[in-house]
């Protein structure tokens, strides 16, 4: 049995204004970067063999500092960076709905492709490393696809808001993907 340990990246400035990231590249903020502490506690002392990261700011220092407690490789994926969403980055909530009500943003990546590009990452991840136990920080719509495809769909977006440095849990077994918890957010309780 194979595992995988999905870590959203911790709170950036945008996160906590409302404002959609997407390929904008924005580092963690100070709550941000004591969820990752917190999380880098709770995991201190697993058996992770490897770290796997999307190479944009915020994902890659929460593996950063992940990493301090556990000292494990750690791979960047370029597979696993942040859906675009386009001209609607930088925007609110408000601003979007006002905007765009029929929340199709002019340049987003398409939902389709960004599930395409997350599972033929979440392949090479299990090609390469299948016989590791992995931590992949990433992104929250990227842990999004991730799940919903391998749940089939009971999992979606619409009604799961993936906390910041939450954790989820998924095993190959029976050549195929299974989730086996999701959006685990105990660890940051004291944050």
């Amino acid at each position: 049995m194979r595992m995988i340990c999905l870590v959203r990246h911790g709170e950036t400035d945008w996160n906590k204004l409302g404002k959609v990231q997407g390929s904008t590249d924005i580092p963690l903020n100070e709550r941000g970067i004591r969820q990752a502490q917190a999380t880098r506690d709770f995991l201190a002392g697993s058996d992770f063999d490897l770290i796997v990261a999307s190479p944009m700011k915020r994902a890659r220092k929460t593996a950063d500092i992940l990493n301090e407690a556990l000292q494990l490789p750690l791979v960047e994926m370029e597979g696993f960076v942040e859906r675009g969403f386009g001209e609607a980055e930088g925007l609110t909530r408000a601003e979007r709905e006002a905007k765009y009500p029929s929340w199709d943003f002019p340049g987003m990546e398409s939902w389709d492709d960004l599930v395409k590009r997350v599972m033929l990452a979440l392949q090479e991840v299990n090609a390469k490393y299948g016989d590791k136990k992995v931590l992949l920080v990433c992104h929250g719509a990227v842990i999004s696809a991730i799940l919903s495809t391998i749940s089939n769909g009971e999992i979606d977006t619409e009604n799961t808001h993936l906390v910041n440095a939450c954790l989820s849990n998924i095993q190959f077994i029976e050549e195929k993907w299974k989730v086996h918890d999701y959006n685990l957010s105990e660890h940051l309780a004291n944050i």
